[in-house]
């Protein structure tokens, strides 16, 4: 039994030596991860940015167009619930 115990921890150290010496490489590779995600993140911000100002400036350029078709569009709602007989509470 004892040769089993320590088969057990000698098999442990190993690991942990195997552990340390794979740790350079193992922080290397989260690093370059970590640089990978935020390069990620920065470009998704930018293209989100860019669709909204494209948003913004259709919306500019097609205010012309659009206030009046609403304006219209509650005009008519309006006239529509003007009709309508009140209902008694």
């Amino acid at each position: 039994m004892n040769m089993k115990t320590f088969l057990k921890v000698l098999l442990l150290v190993v690991l942990a030596v195997v552990a340390v010496k794979l740790l350079p490489i193992t922080l290397a590779a989260c690093f370059v991860a970590g640089l990978v995600l935020v390069a990620l993140a920065v470009l998704g911000l930018s293209v989100v940015a860019g669709i909204l100002t494209l948003v913004g400036v259709a919306a500019v350029v097609l205010a012309p167009v659009w206030i009046p078709v609403l304006a219209l569009i509650g005009l008519i709602a309006l006239v529509k619930r003007m009709r309508r007989a009140p209902s008694v509470a």
